[in-house]
């Protein structure tokens, strides 16, 4: 028996084809990825909310976070998790612990097939352009 993100993600609420009520298209989540260039770095999250996020990361107050250290940042790629918060979790942990930054790269790039672990996830054409 295999194991892994597949097989926990055949088991959420987008597997069966069955689509979920419409209100439960306020609480879709993401994972970002978002790209320093004074920095030369990335970093991926999750969030229901991608464009607020970006807001946060580049004008938050706090100045003691990762993100805050390295203003200004822009939205490199987005891709639908999902309905359930544990499987965005799970994905973004998952693409964390590669510890690659040529996979951030890949995923960045809009013509990059995803294959694998990360073949549910679906790229949002808003930063496609």
């Amino acid at each position: 028996r295999t194991y892994g993100i597949n097989q926990r993600v055949a088991r959420s609420s987008r597997a069966g084809g069955a689509k979920p009520p419409s209100w439960w298209l306020f609480y879709m989540y993401y994972l970002y990825i978002l790209y320093s260039g004074s920095s030369a770095l990335y970093y991926v999250g999750y969030t229901n909310n991608y464009l607020r996020r970006l807001k946060e990361h580049n004008e938050q107050e706090d100045f003691n976070t990762f993100t805050s250290k390295h203003r200004p940042w822009e939205l490199k790629a987005v891709f639908e998790c999902g309905y359930l918060k544990k499987e965005a979790v799970k994905i973004e942990r998952f693409i964390k612990r590669q510890n690659s930054r040529t996979l951030l790269e890949k995923l960045s790039n809009p013509e990059f097939i995803l294959t694998g672990a990360l073949a549910q996830l679906v790229r949002v054409p808003y930063v496609r352009d």
